[in-house]
Formats: structure tokens, C-alpha cells, sequence
């Protein structure tokens, strides 16, 4: 079974595959989305030596932080290893960006955090949030309610 998908962010293609049960995204095509950098493993390389935290995590990853891998993907030119990365990796790396691009991003990961520590400190906000969410999915009242 293949697990590689595309997403689309912005009209650029993003691709990304399960590996061990979760998502993995290649870091050059998040790179290209948010910068439209034609040269993107440069730009990757010119972003780690700005940010040493970043540096460290793609090379050694840290406490329970694993990083990037060489993972395989169907391309033009056929089957291509590339660097990808989970989704908390991406979400770091998007923090290391100084783009415009990436700034809504950037915002969005502010407001869930900020409603995350909101939902710590008052559980029903998390309750209220999540039964919003399966209404949303088109459950039915009763079956939210069990």
C-alpha cells in the first residue's frame, strides 16, 4: 500500500508519506512553499547557520525530538530519497523561516498553543472544543453525547 500523498498549500504541491504510524513531509517542498526559494537545500543550509537550536535538532534531534530522515519518494526522474521530517519537526523548521510566507503560519501555531494552555488551565474548553469538532465531522448529538 502507498502511503505518500500531496498536499496543497498555497498552489504548491507538498508531499508527505506515514512512516512509523505518522505523517513525514519532505522539508524542501515545505521550504519552497513558504519562500519560493529555487535553491532549497541552500536555503535549508543557510537556515541551520542562523539557527543553531534548529542546527542541533536536524543533526543530533534532542529529548524525544527525531530528526529528519532519508525517506523515499516517486518522482519525475523515479524513486528519489529525500529529507523529511514529522510534523512537530515541521512545525520547528517553520519557526526558523523569516518569510512572509510562513508569518500566517506562524500566527496560527501561536493561537492553538494559546488555546491549548487555555484548555489546561479550564478542561471544559477542550470538551466544548472537541464536541464542536465531531459536529463538524457530521456525528449526531447523540452519538456525541455517548
Amino acid at each position: 500500500m502507498n502511503n505518500t500523498k500531496i498536499a496543497i498549500f498555497k498552489g504548491k504541491n507538498i508531499r508527505k508519506t506515514i512512516f512509523q504510524n505518522e505523517w513525514w513531509f519532505v522539508i524542501n517542498d515545505i521550504i519552497e512553499a513558504l519562500t519560493d526559494s529555487l535553491d532549497t537545500a541552500q536555503y535549508f543550509k543557510r537556515l541551520k547557520e542562523r539557527d543553531e537550536e534548529l542546527a542541533k535538532l536536524t543533526d543530533k534531534g534532542g529529548v524525544q525530538f527525531v530528526p529528519p530522515l532519508m525517506l523515499e519518494f516517486e518522482t519525475s526522474g523515479g524513486k528519489q530519497k529525500m529529507y523529511c521530517w514529522h510534523t512537530e519537526g515541521i512545525f520547528r523548521l517553520v519557526q526558523s523561516i523569516p518569510s512572509p510566507k510562513a508569518e500566517p503560519l506562524k500566527r496560527w501555531f501561536a493561537k492553538i498553543g494559546y488555546e491549548r494552555i487555555q484548555e489546561i488551565e479550564d478542561p471544559e474548553l477542550a470538551t466544548k472544543r472537541t464536541r464542536i469538532l465531531y459536529k463538524l465531522k457530521g456525528y449526531s448529538d447523540d452519538w456525541i453525547e455517548k
